[in-house]
């Protein structure tokens, strides 16, 4: 068989071997896939390869390319300099305007059990839980976009993933399983801290947030591996985690902490909501149940016209940190997976758990008619009693729990959920698009007449929450500490990184609390965004805002000498106090921190229900972590190690 004749062969049996990979890769992980018997047949990386070159050129960078396996990480991984997937750079940014609004449905995660019944009582249970790579539809008229995501199956994996509903008191074991491809979807910057495995493949570990577990469990950012475990990082341990769900309940997420890829990660899709029930608060509460208690996971995205996500490939300090951005801003907005969605609704109470589940973006919400919001609980932990506002802001990882009467609304039967947070929210963000970024959904209210034949609504806005949310119900902090936010800018005033107390992740431990104490930490944010800050383990409620007076002339003391003493805090946190919004008076796991103003939180590391010590040993290794939780700053470098220590 002559030269020719081999190669137009060979191209003939790649071309029927790549449609049945292609059809079995959309739904099973990478484990045992086609693409490596076509990898074994054609031999592509060979000098004597039977395929040309130009054609295993294209291959590997499809975006089903993902199944060649690689010894070579860098041989699947796009250089610093230009490190976007190649596929995605030949198409231009969507312009969302494009997109029609309110034509795809809401859609509803899976509710995963996270525990079994026996005769009535609930018993410990196992949940086997994988990352995939898939494709999935954003919005009617855009192609499907390959994505991270969370499922017991590739088949069942969704963007958001499944959520998990969890009882108190009774632990979960999840075995968390990693399926993802040799290479990441999307950019990422090494200049930065980052988890780099020696042998290709997509570092992963999960953290629940806002959950109160030991240490060996809490999905440190040193505790990554690849897929089916074949590398990890210098923390990781075990291939299980044991959640004892024993806080307050409330509701937490779980999402990727891999160390430097956090913002990439989420962007992909690995994002998903966590319950903690309790019955025994939550029946006589009388709260809306069944299909009137809907999650509304909000996250901003930006994508390519053939569907992939948009992440910038060019650094904001390109000499310095070729790919990183101080913040990730999209202006598609959307919610459990779908651009700006609508959902048909009855005349009737709703219960709505609002995560802001974006990278950088803050959310300011209201219903266009003006409908209130009855919050009930803010993140992890009810209130004392339920506050009715207008509008919530929500922090990148803050959850608030609130009822909507949809009954109130007398004329409107199109209400729009709307945005107007400025973006970077803090000094001189940008307002949103009120075509775009300002839309978040619609809600369709059924009229008068459906809904006499309607079930009728029994549930209740109530009239108090719980004793334990008042931050007075715990004793008093036992150490005082200074925790202060910096932004490094160069020469021409653009951002490199950003710090706390000045120091580095890799830098030795300074916070050491007593496991079963309480703290209070001044946080001084010297920037020019609100950084929400999250305390792993730890439960926070802020006390106090109070703005610097003269904050340059401290900013640039700190700067010089990063000391608080010497730079005079009690002379300069004089000025204005901005109240705690009553919405926020509750044990939270992020708290807002706006620029030039010190505030004071109160930091837990205790069951706030009960005021009593974790039932387990928080002080074991490789300890936790705090840190700013808008995904760019986290991940160069606003995070700090944590320690807890004995009584």
């Amino acid at each position: 068989m002559g030269p020719r004749v081999r190669r137009l062969a060979a191209v003939l049996l790649l071309a029927a071997a790549v449609v049945a990979a292609v059809a079995a890769a959309r739904d099973e992980p990478r484990r045992g896939s086609q693409w490596d018997t076509v990898m074994s047949m054609l031999n592509c990386r060979s000098d004597s390869s039977l395929i040309p070159s130009y054609i295993c050129s294209v291959i590997g960078k499809s975006r089903w390319g993902w199944g060649w396996g690689s010894d070579d990480p860098d041989e699947y991984t796009a250089p610093a300099e230009d490190p976007a997937p190649a596929a995605a750079r030949r198409w231009p940014v969507m312009t969302s305007l494009n997109l029609s609004k309110y034509v795809d449905v809401l859609p509803q995660m899976q509710r995963i059990q996270g525990y079994n019944l026996w005769n009535g009582i609930p018993v410990p249970t196992s949940l086997n839980i994988g990352m995939y790579q898939k494709t999935w539809k954003f919005h009617r008229d855009m192609p499907p976009t390959p994505v991270f995501v969370y499922g017991e199956s590739p088949e069942k994996a969704t963007f958001p993933g499944p959520t998990i509903v969890a009882r108190q008191g009774v632990w979960l074991d999840v075995k968390w399983e990693n399926h993802l491809p040799d290479a990441h979807i999307l950019p990422w910057d090494r200049t930065v801290p980052t988890a780099i495995p020696k042998n290709g493949g997509v570092p992963t570990v999960v953290h629940l947030h806002g959950g109160a577990h030991p240490p060996e469990y809490d999905g440190s950012a040193f505790a990554w591996y690849t897929r089916d475990f074949n590398e990890t990082g210098p923390a990781w341990n075990r291939t299980t985690y044991r959640y004892p769900n024993v806080q307050a309940p409330g509701n937490l997420w779980y999402h990727d902490h891999a160390l430097g890829l956090t913002r990439a990660s989420l962007l992909a899709g690995l994002l998903a909501a966590y319950i903690i029930e309790k019955p025994e608060i939550e029946i006589p509460m009388n709260l809306p149940s069944g299909e009137f208690d809907l999650h509304l996971v909000i996250a901003d995205r930006e994508f390519y016209a053939n569907g992939s996500i948009f992440m910038d490939t060019k650094g904001v300090v390109p000499n310095i940190h070729p790919q990183w951005n101080p913040e990730y801003f999209g202006m598609t907005m959307t919610v459990n997976g779908k651009a700006w969605p609508f959902l048909n609704v009855q005349r009737r109470r709703y219960r709505l758990r609002i995560l802001n589940a974006c990278n950088a973006r803050y959310l300011d919400l209201r219903l266009s008619d003006g409908l209130p919001f009855h919050v009930i609980a803010a993140d992890s932990s009810y209130l004392l009693a339920p506050v009715t506002v207008t509008h919530l802001v929500l922090s990148p990882a803050e959850i608030f729990d609130v009822i909507v009467d949809f009954s109130l609304s007398p004329t409107a039967t199109e209400i729009e959920l709307l945005n107007s947070a400025p973006y970077p929210y803090g000094l001189n963000g940008t307002p949103p698009d009120p075509n775009l970024d300002g839309k978040v959904m619609k809600f369709i209210v059924a009229p008068y007449a459906a809904q006499l034949d309607g079930t009728p609504d029994n549930s209740t806005v109530p009239e108090h929450g719980v004793p334990y949310a008042n931050v007075s119900a715990l004793p008093p902090t036992m150490m005082t500490r200074y925790i202060v936010l910096y932004e490094n800018m160069t020469a021409d005033n653009r951002t490199m990184n950003l710090y706390i107390n000045g120091l580095r992740l890799e830098d030795p431990v300074t916070e050491t609390p007593r496991s079963g104490t309480t703290e209070l930490w001044h946080v001084i944010n010297l920037t020019n965004d609100n950084h929400p800050l999250h305390v792993h383990l730890g439960t926070l409620q802020a006390i106090e805002m109070k703005e610097l007076v003269d904050p340059l002339t401290f900013k640039n003391c700190m700067i010089k000498n990063n000391n608080t003493d010497a730079c005079n805090l009690l002379q300069h946190a004089v000025g204005g106090t901005l109240p705690v919004p009553e919405e926020e008076k509750t044990w939270k796991n992020v708290v807002k921190v706006p620029p030039n103003f010190v505030t004071s939180v109160v930091v837990a590391f205790l069951l706030v229900e009960t005021n009593q010590f974790y039932p387990f040993d928080a002080t074991t290794e490789p300890g936790f972590v705090y840190h700013c939780h808008i995904l760019d700053h986290e991940d160069n470098a606003m995070i700090r190690p944590l320690k807890l220590k004995k009584w």
